[in-house]
């Protein structure tokens, strides 16, 4: 949810008698208030009194830190509160099932020092509040300093009003401005010695036209798109000023919408987007339209429940005598019973064409009683979202009367977080079924997306800083951060060096030679990758190019901990990286609590000759080793997989010309999709399925199934069931479960389609005569051919690498293999014959780029032969 450049602070309690009045607020869409343990009962009445009319911006650091009434705010219709560090780390714990981007950070009152801001914004990537601001000169530096994009969005309020010069410094460098209502005004030319609003907020918007206008969406109130217009700072001030739409035209000035038509424009708020570089204006529309067409919109007349209530607003006014709609008006008993009659009729409908028939004859109905109601569309909306921002649910039981006279006896049970893994411990696990003759193309896309990833502005927020530290501050920076995420605290030093002592690689029998065997497979693939000579060809008579492999000299490989030990990915890694010669290898690898790293690990390390493995993981990891510390070696590429925040992390290192380090590729989620056919043992899918479920609740998995019956499709079903029920990572595998789908198909070639649409990891086909369809793959990481290859080989023993594209990424990328650690280098050898073949050429085509002293080049040596001869 953006905010504004500028807040009013609102006192709910004694409303001021100057200043901004409730509804010139309001057109600036949010408002700041400030709830104590005083005001507290008032504000919770203030809040729903005026939803509708706002975003409410609540300062409650000052509350008890319990969280309860923090809670109670949120549920209100709060839409982000103010909290203590105190009350953000107890908020966090999933039984307050709050969404922690509701939440902004404050610092605390009289510490505006450097470290202060730099510690509030490692603790949170959600915002930060500086209050009771006395030096917005040292402000404003630290947010120059610190930078104005990707990072968690800063609001600062003021020790006493600042001036306007303040305010628009403050502007510049992205900082959200909470000012008293009180010091502000709409009409700078009455109201002498107040700040204007229209100022301050213009000061905030960014332009890159020449005329230096502003973009501006007009929209009616359900977010219909009106018109597109251009703003200055001065129609924004006399908009604010009437409470009317006013726009810059570019031939005649100032327009003021309406004046000579009367389509006048009441204005409900002004919004900035994202970029702080287009405006958007709410508006309800009076006359005919926005266009000067007379026709409600420039694009042509509505569609949609926007058109219907304006259809049954007309009718209600003025419907024909004897007319349906008029007769719904004037009889309530008719109107009631055609909602019930279209309520069931909607409930009772199977196919996808009869549910929307139905709903939409429940709208009609429902919007009838609404208008009849004077309730507007708007009206239904903001009470959607004042229901969006609940936090305490009912429990959401039917009426006993619609329940056949039994009262429902299911048990209360709490809302859980978003993408909790344990939203039901008992229930049955089972993956959602679609049949892709009975979907769009267009429901198909959305039906395969993969689990949503916290925005990249929240990934951002938190991986950037810690970039910047570990850049900064080196060993001492990564031992922080991992004592602090990886909950060690009493680790001394983050580099563990060769030769690596005996006794950190103690391993039972059975696990040594499990790694020696799988070792020697994927060391035999990956060495018949080798390019057996340089590529050598002649273009032309005395023309000779050649093309290369070198290893790259240093490389960093990843090796995650998180939910499960990965000793595979460090064979993965590390053996391909001692075939190609690469001279400095270094793992590495969330340490354990006490410190210590997996012994598989380091035997594996030893195994390929790491030079180091580094005790850190997540984006301090990344850092270390993109840029190097006072102990761990810079490397010149880095690999392995992650959760959003090493990825995140890779990206932003391998953008940065100062870290000159690439990667391996973007890598998400782990994933898995099987083709099955009626030849498929449904045992053999449900275990295929589980074995990428388990790998975190982020994760997903897809079935596609070729023309399989009711009871073929049960059968995966309930094998599914009951082999996650005896996993003991159950709860993990719920959660992926969760999101993931079963898609059914009535041919092989239609599987492929959708398999090469979605373009998985992980490819199983299970399906008659599956060698021969491997032709049909076009996407995916890794393909695993039969029903006696199951992808645990694949990730473990059988030779072929398992960091591979995920979240659609093997549309463009493969996985890793010899060709990811080495570079090709090209060369070119001419003669005396070869120059003077190729020279015109080349002398012609410099000629036409006007890069003479490539010309000369050639022609000096040219001539030097002419000469000789």
């Amino acid at each position: 949810m953006a905010t504004a450049p500028l807040i009013p602070a609102y006192d709910f309690v004694v409303p001021p008698a100057t200043g901004l009045s409730l509804q010139s607020i309001s057109h600036l869409s949010w408002i700041f208030i400030a709830v104590t343990p005083e005001n507290y009962a008032q504000a919770l009445e203030f809040i729903p009194q005026t939803f509708g009319l706002f975003n409410f911006l609540v300062e409650a650091s000052s509350l008890p830190s319990d969280g309860a009434q923090i809670k109670e705010l949120l549920n209100a219709g709060a839409s982000k509160v103010i909290t203590s560090l105190e009350q953000l780390k107890l908020l966090r714990d999933p039984k307050f099932q709050i969404n922690e981007d509701r939440l902004i950070l404050a610092i605390a009152r009289g510490k505006n020092t450097r470290e202060d801001f730099e510690n509030a914004i490692r603790d949170t990537s959600l915002g930060v509040f500086v209050p009771d601001v006395a030096d917005v000169a040292f402000v404003h530096g630290w947010l120059e300093q610190y930078g104005t994009e990707n990072r968690p969005s800063v609001f600062i309020s003021f020790e006493s009003t600042p001036t306007i010069e303040e305010a628009f410094e403050l502007m510049k460098v992205n900082a959200s401005l909470i000012i008293d209502s009180k010091d502000l005004t709409v009409d700078s030319a009455k109201e002498k010695g107040f700040l204007s609003v229209g100022e301050i907020y213009a000061s905030g918007l960014k332009s890159d036209r020449s005329d230096g206008l502003f973009t501006t969406l007009v929209v009616d109130e359900q977010g219909v798109a009106l018109g597109l217009v251009y703003s200055s700072k001065e129609s924004i001030k006399e908009s604010l000023k009437t409470g009317s739409g006013v726009y810059q035209s570019r031939k005649r000035g100032l327009w003021y919408k309406g004046a000579t038509s009367g389509a006048t424009q009441e204005l409900v708020r002004i919004d900035i987007d994202c970029d702080g570089d287009c405006l958007r204006f709410t508006v309800r529309q009076k006359g005919k339209g926005f266009c000067h067409l007379e026709t409600r919109t420039c694009f042509g007349e509505s569609t949609g429940l926007g058109a219907l209530q304006a259809t049954l607003t007309s009718r209600f006014a003025s419907a024909p005598e004897g007319s349906y709609t008029a007769r719904l008006f004037k009889d309530p008993a008719l109107l009631k019973a055609k909602i019930m009659e279209e309520a069931e009729e909607l409930c009772e409908a199977k196919t996808k064409d009869d549910v929307a028939w139905e709903a939409a004859d429940l709208l009609y109905f429902a919007f009838t009683k609404c208008v009849s109601a004077g309730v507007t569309l708007a009206d239904v909306e903001r009470n959607l979202d004042a229901k969006s921002l609940k936090v305490v649910r009912r429990k959401g039981d039917a009426k006993e009367k619609w329940t056949n006279g039994t009262k429902a006896q299911t048990a209360a049970a709490p809302i859980p977080p978003p993408d909790s893994a344990q939203k039901d411990t008992n229930g049955r696990i089972e993956m959602k079924r679609y049949f892709a003759s009975e979907i769009s193309s267009g429901e198909l896309d959305g039906i395969l997306k993969r689990p949503s990833q916290k925005s990249s502005d929240t990934i951002m927020g938190i991986v950037n800083p810690i970039i910047k530290a570990v850049k900064e501050d080196g060993d001492k920076a990564l031992l922080g951060y991992t004592q602090k995420f990886d909950r060690c605290p009493d680790l001394k030093s983050t580099v563990l060096r060769a030769p690596y002592a005996e006794s950190l690689m103690t391993l039972t029998p059975e696990v040594k030679a499990a790694i020696d065997l799988s070792y020697e497979n994927i060391l035999k693939f990956h060495a018949a990758q080798k390019e057996a000579k340089p590529l050598e060809v002649e273009t032309m008579p005395g023309v000779r190019c050649s093309r290369f492999a070198r290893p790259i000299e240093r490389v960093g490989l990843y090796i995650p901990g998180g939910t499960a030990v990965l000793p595979s990915t460090a064979l993965m890694l590390g053996v391909p990286a001692l075939v190609a010669g690469c001279k400095t290898i270094v793992f590495a690898s969330p340490p354990r609590p006490d410190g210590s790293i997996t012994p598989e690990i380091v035997y594996i390390a030893h195994k390929v000759g790491a030079e180091a493995i580094v005790l850190a993981g997540g984006a301090q990891a990344v850092a270390a080793l993109a840029y190097g510390t006072e102990s761990v070696p810079k490397v010149d590429k880095i690999l392995g997989p992650g959760n959003q925040f090493v990825t995140a992390a890779k990206m932003v290192v391998s953008n940065d010309t100062g870290a000159t380090v690439s990667i391996d590729m973007p890598a998400g989620p782990s994933e898995v999709l099987v083709i099955a056919d009626k030849t498929a043992n449904p045992a053999f899918v449900a275990s295929d399925l589980l074995s990428q479920a388990e790998h975190g609740v982020d994760s997903q998995v897809v079935l596609i199934a070729v023309d399989l019956s009711a009871d073929q499709l049960q059968a995966i079903d309930d094998e599914l069931h009951a082999q996650a029920m005896a996993l003991p990572r159950v709860d993990i595998v719920r959660g992926a479960i969760d999101h993931s789908v079963t898609v059914v198909v009535d041919s092989v070639e239609k599987a492929f389609e959708v398999s090469n649409l979605y373009a998985p990891e992980h490819l199983i086909l299970q399906i008659a005569d599956a060698k021969a369809c491997v032709e049909k793959v076009q996407n995916a990481g890794s393909v695993f051919i039969g029903q006696w290859t199951p992808e645990s080989v694949g990730d473990y023993s059988a030779g072929v690498n398992h960091s591979l594209p995920t979240y659609g990424y093997a549309k463009q990328y493969s996985g890793v293999n010899l060709a990811t650690y080495v570079k090709h280098i090209t060369s070119s050898e001419l003669s005396a014959e070869g120059l003077r073949n190729l020279g015109s050429a080349v002398m012609d085509l410099a000629a036409v780029e006007g890069l003479d002293a490539h010309r000369m080049a050639v022609k000096i040596r040219l001539d030097h032969m002419t000469k000789a001869a």
